[in-house]
């Protein structure tokens, strides 16, 4: 379980890592649009339900949106937020850590994974310019492409038109072979300049750009179903290098635990709400204490800017507000692993 307390959490993360014999670790830092499938995927990967970061936390170490460990390995995901554009983040009110955050991420990376959300029609031949402009700054970072949502597709055949778009036709600095499909030709020595190897590409070459030529694999994967999950799982443990573990292996996030409370609810509102409305609410932690038989009792007031909002986020009969709580409180109940009440309140911002 996460730890309840505060304190308590600090001080497992200030635990000296417990190190074995031959330590391996690889942080992963998983980009892509803001529905692609990253906290699903994030899910399987860690074999629990994670919660991504609504805002920016300073910090000395990188954020760990969940840390699981196999053996003498580490696998590190952190927190990235999915990848927006300034348009979008002012037309949505969205926080502007939607913005600056995956850079941070991407600094601590050994390895990217960037997702995409192959049932989408309207975003799946390519990759956006976020993603590309986050990819060409760090071209040093190796990356992987990541096919979600597989299961999805009637017609198959598509992938192999997405895997040329995505790539560029190049994967591991090898030309596709078009007969296979996926399988790269490794009887041709001929490379195109891309093939030689990541570079540095200037802001104006990545307007015509559609993918990226210097992806080193291919996944494809239904994550929801936890199809093909295991296969990627396993890639990732093979890519771990020698080195110490930056976390103690009992540690499972180096969110706080009012961390994990405040995006579970969010979480909730982003589902049950239109998208103008949760990036509005304020979420103030009145109560926090644990009760006489060991249960947690949370009280939260969400304030909002408008009358309008207020109706939208208590519903009929208070319907609404009350499904967000029993949700998520369930939800704190798996995190915690001890009995949770969680009151929510509604008030207009002063």
């Amino acid at each position: 379980p996460v730890a309840v307390n505060k304190e308590e959490q600090k001080q497992l993360l200030r635990h000296h890592p417990d190190q074995p014999r031959n330590p391996k670790v690889l942080r992963i830092a998983i980009i892509g649009a803001p529905n692609a499938g990253k906290s699903t995927l994030s899910n399987q990967l860690l074999g629990r339900k994670v919660f991504p970061v609504s805002k920016k936390v300073h910090t000395t170490r990188c954020k760990a949106l969940g840390v699981v460990t196999y053996e003498d390995t580490q696998l590190v995901i952190l927190d990235t937020p999915g990848l927006t554009n300034p348009f979008k983040a002012k037309r949505h009110k969205l926080d502007k850590a939607m913005l600056t955050d995956p850079w941070d991420s991407m600094k601590h990376a050994d390895l990217v994974l960037v997702l995409v959300d192959v049932s989408d029609h309207w975003t799946r031949n390519s990759l956006s310019k976020e993603v590309l402009k986050c990819l060409s700054q760090f071209p040093q970072i190796p990356s992987v492409l990541v096919l979600n949502k597989v299961d999805l597709l009637k017609k198959k055949f598509i992938l192999l038109e997405l895997v040329n778009d995505l790539t560029e036709g190049i994967v591991n600095g090898k030309k596709l072979e078009a007969r296979s499909g996926f399988k790269q030709n490794s009887d041709s020595s001929a490379k195109s300049p891309e093939a030689q190897g990541p570079k540095h590409y200037e802001p104006r070459d990545l307007k015509a750009r559609r993918g990226w030529p210097c992806f080193q694999e291919i996944f494809m994967l239904a994550a929801l179903h936890g199809e093909e999950v295991d296969t990627l799982k396993q890639y990732l443990l093979m890519q771990a290098k020698p080195g110490p573990w930056e976390f103690h292996s009992r540690v499972l996030t180096s969110q706080s635990p009012q961390e994990i409370c405040d995006n579970i609810i969010r979480e909730k509102i982003l589902e049950y709400l239109p998208l103008e409305v949760p990036y509005g609410v304020t979420q103030v932690t009145e109560m926090w204490e644990e009760g006489p038989s060991g249960e947690l009792l949370i009280v939260q007031n969400l304030l909002v800017p408008r009358k309008s909002h207020m109706t939208m986020l208590i519903g009929r009969g208070g319907k609404v507000i009350s499904r967000i709580a029993q949700e998520a409180g369930q939800d704190l109940m798996n995190a915690f692993l001890c009995d949770v009440r969680l009151k929510l309140k509604v008030d207009l911002k002063t």
